[in-house]
């Protein structure tokens, strides 16, 4: 599309985005086709041409891959899209993902100059525009870097371990990842379903940094295949940890051990990387009967409730503690969960999950609360009122209250320092830890966190990796 230079320079003032084309929700909440449906050719220009590319770029600073972001929206104001594309490129590894799944509202678009009269630039609208743009116009084709002859091993393959292979493999290295599942993507395939984030996007997103030359080998579990120590004997010169933070919380309630009870992450995990969606074509099923109770207020339990309505369920309740104002999930994820008919009953404490003679969830008893004094957290203290106790009726319960990292490479490794709760530590600006060549990011580090701030970790650890095998060299 040929586009007037001196056109695309006049900035467009109106207050609001341009709205974003979506699935009805009554269609969509009976099936796994992407919710969102992307911009078109003319209305990315349109909303393209309401950044004003300001001269100190204060979007720029809430980005944590530090996109260019002016920059790239000016060439889609120009549509030279494939120069966006390259522009994205520059600093993050995933943009058609970091497009659909960043919270852009509380980090860019929240220092946007535009936000403060009206509605900021649609920076991730924009971001997915370019990425999709590009990877279904131009066939894909090896990029692999000459090769320095060094070895890097990045343990997991979720958003912090593909940043760090990809940026590490433009380097010159010979990256390999070391994936405990049957395929690569971590969260992106176990965690995120299908309507927010298609899988052949994310695998068309890990085949080009395969282009690269990165070696990706599945059903490694490091740990108990190799520990740290062997990786390093087997000529690794640096090791980045990304394991993300696989290993669920629970509630601690009586009938936890119930027929029908799942951790959010066996859940979506069946759903999305196991295709339960898909039923009966798929390799492990997953039930969820007329009426579920999703305990928990983030984007993990939005995605488990929007889930269970797809697969049939009649009733979906969200039931958290809090109200909705201290809700972490996303707010367009939330407006997604209520417009697709999921009933949120908020200030709501489950005590206890009720069992059949036989061993399955028949309903969850819960406590109605009042918000107290604020905790530890800023948050207000949720406090039970007394008498409210009441039985909401279900069929299967799926608790989403949080994730931990798997103890597996502390076990193995009694030098890897690490936090109370699990967590490694590591520099907060290289991803250092307490073992020389051993670096760590992502929600390992952090505990469970956004896909962008495991990139931006994933980056610096890179970055940091290679000053330190050059260091070595010296």
């Amino acid at each position: 599309m040929n586009v007037d230079w001196g056109e695309s320079r006049m900035p467009n003032m109106t207050l609001e985005k341009v709205k974003m084309p979506e699935q009805d929700p009554n269609i969509r909440n009976k099936n796994f086709l992407e919710v969102t449906l992307g911009y078109t050719e003319e209305q990315a220009i349109e909303e393209a041409k309401r950044c004003l590319n300001c001269k100190n770029k204060p979007c720029v600073q809430g980005c944590p891959v530090n996109v260019n972001i002016p920059d790239f929206i000016q060439l889609v104001s120009e549509g030279k899209f494939e120069e966006a594309y390259q522009k994205v490129k520059q600093t993050n590894s995933l943009p058609a993902i970091c497009g659909r799944v960043c919270p852009q509202e509380s980090q860019c678009e929240h220092f946007c100059v535009r936000a403060k009269k009206g509605e900021s630039v649609a920076i991730g609208r924009l971001e997915r525009y370019v990425a999709d743009k590009y990877m279904s116009d131009i066939a894909l084709k090896p990029e692999k870097q000459q090769t320095n002859n060094k070895k890097v091993a990045v343990i997991g393959s979720g958003p912090a371990g593909l940043t760090c292979a990809g940026d590490l493999a433009k380097m010159g290295y010979e990256v390999t990842v070391f994936e405990a599942f049957h395929a690569p993507g971590g969260v992106l395939m176990y965690g995120i379903p299908e309507f927010r984030l298609p899988k052949a996007l994310v695998q068309k997103e890990i085949d080009m940094l395969k282009f690269l030359g990165v070696d990706i080998k599945t059903n490694m579990v490091i740990g108990k295949v190799f520990s740290l120590d062997e990786l390093f004997q087997q000529g690794y010169e640096a090791i980045f940890v990304g394991t993300g933070a696989g290993l669920p919380s629970f509630l601690g309630i009586p009938g936890e051990n119930l027929n029908g009870v799942y951790s959010a992450n066996e859940f979506l995990t069946r759903v999305n990387l196991m295709k339960a969606y898909k039923f009966p074509d798929c390799d492990t099923p997953v039930r969820v009967g007329k009426s579920v109770a999703v305990v928990g207020g983030g984007n993990v339990a939005m995605d488990a409730a929007r889930c269970a309505k797809r697969l049939g369920a009649e009733k979906v309740y969200i039931i958290y503690r809090r109200s909705e104002t201290e809700m972490p999930a996303r707010i367009e994820e939330v407006h997604h969960a209520r417009e697709e008919g999921i009933i949120f009953k908020l200030l709501t404490n489950p005590t206890r999950i009720v069992g059949t003679e036989d061993g399955w969830v028949k309903g969850i008893e819960c406590t109605e609360m009042e918000l107290g004094e604020p905790d530890s957290s800023g948050r207000r203290r949720p406090v039970a009122k007394p008498g409210s106790e009441h039985i909401v009726d279900v069929e299967t319960v799926v608790i989403a209250i949080g994730q931990s990292p798997n103890p597996l490479i502390k076990s193995t490794t009694p030098d890897l320092e690490t936090q109370k709760w699990g967590g490694i530590i590591a520099d907060e600006e290289t991803g250092a830890t307490s073992i020389p060549g051993v670096y760590a990011g992502g929600d390992t580090v952090t505990g469970a966190a956004t896909v962008i701030l495991a990139m931006g970790a994933g980056k610096k650890a890179a970055k940091a990796i290679d000053e330190y095998i050059k260091g070595k060299s010296k």
